[in-house]
């Protein structure tokens, strides 16, 4: 593999010394940038878009050629794994995803199966080749899943939800079943992020984006549980370095503790949490991510770099600290707003690592 030349992301992860806070955006590679968008079209669906390894890959690379930023992801959806596990994905035309068969049943639980990562997933991973490729070193590349109680709760909704009626409905009446369901889709993940980090990641990511709605022994029971399950079952090393990975929970700031102790080497924060008490709860034990709120990139180049400086100040001196939004950047930003937010985090960002 070509040697990487900026590693300061994976460093930072791991709370080595770094000579600046690096920086990525959840969603960088997405509808705020007219590259994309022009993409998109020629690809003629988003899933098309997800499915062709060589225009994942421009997406991708897209954020890269306009701000210096520290990390690339991986583009995709999370939902591609519970459509190779044979639920039908479609997009209904400004409804968002919908699955033609959802699970309802201790029936549906059990014809799922696990896809096969190079003939149901294939085009995932020829992506992550290509896109390694073609980063040549440049930064590293981050792959992704969604995590077991996320996934769960679109399957068994049949989609997006408000009022999680159907899977808090499972989760509280049938928790034998949902455990059942959950297990499968760990199990799933688990394989779907080592053969991502087998293609070239060097670094993975659980996106938790429901969590945050449950209860506290909920959350611990049906979503915790099952992402330290798959940390427990990750490949840790390649390219004879670690592969870091990354825990988000939205809404998810009173249990960064609990989170800490799952084997995973840094936490997301939303921007509801400040940095400062984020960082005395996990003591140090793991990297911290974010936490700029999204709608700060609304505001003037002078008030972002204000807000910049106010979340670096609020984590402190040290290593230990990626750079991002408390969630994923909104479609309609501008992306001279998105420039503005990377330049002043590694400017402001220099005088909190004065041991590098």
């Amino acid at each position: 593999m070509t040697e990487l030349k900026n590693d300061t992301f994976l460093r930072a992860l791991m709370r080595e010394p770094v000579d600046y806070t690096p920086v990525w955006m959840m969603r960088q590679a997405g509808r705020y940038l007219p590259e994309y968008r022009e993409t998109r079209a020629r690809a003629g669906s988003f899933m098309d878009l997800c499915r062709n390894p060589e225009l994942a890959c421009e997406v991708t690379l897209q954020p890269l050629d306009r701000f210096p930023l520290d990390a690339a992801i991986l583009f995709s959806d999370i939902l591609t794994v519970p459509d190779a596990m044979g639920l039908g994905l479609y997009f209904a035309e400004g409804e968002g995803p919908h699955f033609e068969r959802p699970v309802r049943s201790a029936a549906d639980v059990e014809r799922i199966g696990m896809p096969d990562m190079q003939s149901d997933l294939g085009y995932v991973m020829d992506a992550v080749a290509l896109i390694r490729k073609e980063l040549g070193g440049r930064v590293p590349l981050i792959g992704f899943s969604g995590s077991p109680w996320t996934l769960a709760t679109y399957m068994v909704e049949g989609g997006g939800t408000k009022n999680y009626a159907r899977s808090k409905g499972m989760l509280f009446d049938r928790p034998d079943l949902m455990h059942s369901l959950l297990g499968k889709v760990a199990d799933t993940v688990t394989a779907y992020l080592n053969a991502q980090i087998a293609n070239g990641a060097q670094a993975a990511m659980i996106f938790d984006t429901w969590g945050g709605v449950l209860t506290p022994g909920d959350y611990r029971e049906f979503s915790l549980r099952y992402m330290e399950r798959i940390v427990d079952g990750l490949t840790r090393e390649a390219d004879g370095r670690r592969v870091p990975v990354i825990l988000f929970t939205k809404g998810g700031g009173q249990w960064l503790d609990r989170m800490a102790e799952t084997g995973c080497d840094a936490l997301g924060v939303d921007w509801t949490t400040d940095l400062s008490d984020a960082r005395r709860m996990v003591a140090d034990k793991v990297a911290l991510q974010g936490n700029l709120d999204p709608c700060a990139l609304y505001a003037s180049p002078e008030r972002i770099r204000r807000e910049v400086g106010r979340v670096l100040a609020s984590y402190g001196a040290g290593s230990g600290h990626v750079f991002n939004l408390g969630h994923g950047i909104h479609p309609d930003v501008d992306p001279e707003h998105a420039a503005a937010l990377v330049q002043a985090v590694h400017e402001l960002s220099r005088p909190y690592h004065p041991a590098a």
